[in-house]
């Protein structure tokens, strides 16, 4: 059970990977860093490779990006309006590096460093300290995708309405409304970070605790929910706020 405590602490906390100082600062790249790397690298592998060669009349692979960037523009235009078309490419992605991010340790099929080190003996992965993990696991991750949205909120309410008009917003319909104005942009980046990073935290850990007390068939069928569903539905939910919060600001 020992072992298993500090498992858990392993998992609620970014864990180094490579340790790096450049003039004295701690530099280095955690599991969470790496994943995102990966992720990344999925993405554009994706993009490169469904994008070839695109025709007039869809067909094959084709159609797959098609539904794709369908279902994001129709998505941005029931949120924002007529204006969901200029803000439908910054949602897509995000939700795209999110849905992967949140399935990255769907089945729990792919080994950890640790694992790799006792079937193999190779002394490169006995300290490597990296399992495939979801990124968003990490509360830095959540904050930085938070805070992003935010400037993505005040940037679109400045490039539909102007500046004058965005500013003008704070005090409407009352000037009264202008400190509780400022304070959205504080409370729904917080909101918007808790949110998800709570709900992928809890996800690993309760599938941590089934993959110890049933590690056979039961975590199969579990992970169907906790990385598929659940992971699906915080990206959405996610994106789904965001664009709201845009919607808001260039109405």
């Amino acid at each position: 059970m020992e072992g298993f405590g500090s498992e858990l602490q392993r998992l609620i906390k970014p864990n180094k990977v490579f340790d790096i100082s450049i003039f004295g600062f701690d530099m280095s790249i955690t599991d969470s860093v790496v994943m995102m790397w990966i992720v990344m690298a999925a993405l554009i592998i994706f993009s490169l490779v469904f994008t070839r060669k695109l025709k007039t009349i869809p067909e094959g692979k084709q159609n797959v990006v098609e539904v794709l960037v369908e279902f994001v523009y129709n998505f941005a235009k029931d949120s924002m309006g007529h204006n969901g078309k200029l803000f439908a490419p910054y949602i897509g992605t995000v939700l795209m590096f999110l849905v992967i991010s949140n399935m990255a340790a769907v089945f729990n099929v792919i080994p950890s460093s640790e694992d790799i080190y006792h079937w193999t003996g190779i002394e490169f992965f006995k300290d490597l300290n990296f399992a495939i993990r979801p990124p968003t696991k990490d509360v830095n991750v959540t904050l930085t995708l938070a805070l992003m949205s935010m400037v993505a909120v005040a940037l679109a309410g400045i490039k539909v309405r102007k500046v004058s008009g965005w500013l003008k917003s704070f005090i409407e319909p009352v000037p009264l409304m202008l400190p509780f104005k400022i304070l959205d942009y504080v409370i729904r980046p917080v909101s918007l970070c808790f949110r998800m990073f709570g709900n992928v935290l809890g996800a690993v850990i309760i599938m941590e605790l089934v993959y110890f007390a049933f590690p056979a068939i039961l975590p199969a069928f579990l992970s169907i929910y906790f990385d598929l569903f659940d992971g699906i539905l915080q990206a959405y939910v996610f994106v789904f706020l965001t664009s709201i919060y845009i919607g808001e600001a260039i109405e």
